[in-house]
């Protein structure tokens, strides 16, 4: 068994909390958490702890909240613990030099793509998006860049053709926490592979303007984009006042030879419901009215017939 390591570990939501419990449950000391602070929620926005601090909690590890890593104050109360290394998942808040350089094997990040490809901060989705065929993690030694530092270790995990950002955050959450310990326990002896920054981009993250539904961009993007879009934001579009989520859809080829309009619904089947788009057809198969659970098209069709017909050109 390779020597325990008196680890820091910082991350803020449950895709860290699951990392966290790995270490927990691995010979390794935790001895602080760092996560970041309590924030309002729910319908009573009352402030909510992370996940990350909620199990570091149960487990009696010391919690540290500070509102940035510049402070100078907060940078003492790290130093005063002497970990080995810093762990850090989903943190949330930029590290400065300073701190990547006081535990004294530096910080490691667990980050959810094969780097340098779609650094930032919405991996996960910008993979799907891009269409990519696979994605993974990299376990990387932190510097002062954006997602730049040299690379220890990676794990690839293919793209399923109806993957969604939750289905692969399930994929990767499960994968991490090993490829993380498999990394500790040979840290003396991977080497580092520097990152070819002409193969980098970024993934910068979701807004909910970005998930409303272009029409005139082509349906196998649109597809895409309602897999890379769920669970958050959605992608949506408006009729009849209503914004309408689109939790399921697929590709259909131009149905007839007419010309249809952009938006306008071609079809109706039990399938789903069948729009022009800039290039082929989107057929919609999952949707959520406003204040309703999401239902199949059928369902909807049985029960609100009159806000989809045949011609009806979506604005």
């Amino acid at each position: 068994m390779n020597t325990p390591l008196k680890i820091v570990f910082a991350g803020t939501p449950e895709f860290a909390a699951i990392h966290l419990q790995a270490l927990i449950n691995s010979h390794h000391e935790i001895i602080a958490v760092y996560s970041q602070p309590d924030r309002p929620a729910g319908r009573g926005n009352k402030l909510q702890a992370s996940a990350v601090k909620q199990l570091a909690l149960i487990h009696n590890i010391p919690v540290y909240q500070p509102e940035s890593l510049k402070d100078s104050l907060a940078q003492e109360q790290l130093s005063a613990l002497d970990a080995d290394i810093m762990i850090v998942v989903a943190y949330g808040l930029l590290l400065p030099t300073k701190v990547l350089n006081t535990p004294k094997l530096g910080c490691l990040n667990v980050h959810g793509s094969l780097l340098p490809r779609w650094r930032g901060a919405a991996p996960i989705q910008r993979a799907i998006w891009a269409g990519d065929q696979e994605t993974g993690i990299t376990i990387m030694q932190m510097d002062e860049g954006l997602d730049t530092g040299p690379m220890l270790l990676k794990n690839r995990v293919a793209i399923e053709a109806k993957e969604t950002s939750e289905s692969l955050y399930l994929k990767l959450s499960l994968n991490g926490p090993q490829v993380l310990l498999d990394c500790l326990a040979q840290i003396h002896q991977l080497p580092q592979e520097i990152q070819d920054n002409t193969l980098a981009n970024y993934a910068k993250k979701l807004s909910k303007e970005e998930a409303k539904i272009d029409w005139h961009t082509d349906a196998e993007q649109l597809e895409r984009n309602c897999r890379a879009f769920n669970p958050w934001p959605i992608s949506y579009f408006e009729l009849a006042g209503l914004n309408i989520k689109v939790w399921e859809c697929d590709v259909v080829a131009n149905i007839t030879n007419s010309k249809h309009k952009i938006s306008e619904i071609v079809a109706i089947n039990k399938q789903g419901i069948v729009i022009q788009t800039g290039k082929d057809c989107l057929c919609l198969r999952k949707l959520q009215l406003p204040g309703k659970k999401p239902m199949s098209a059928s369902d909807i069709l049985n029960g609100r017939s009159d806000l989809f017909t045949f011609g009806t050109t979506i604005v």
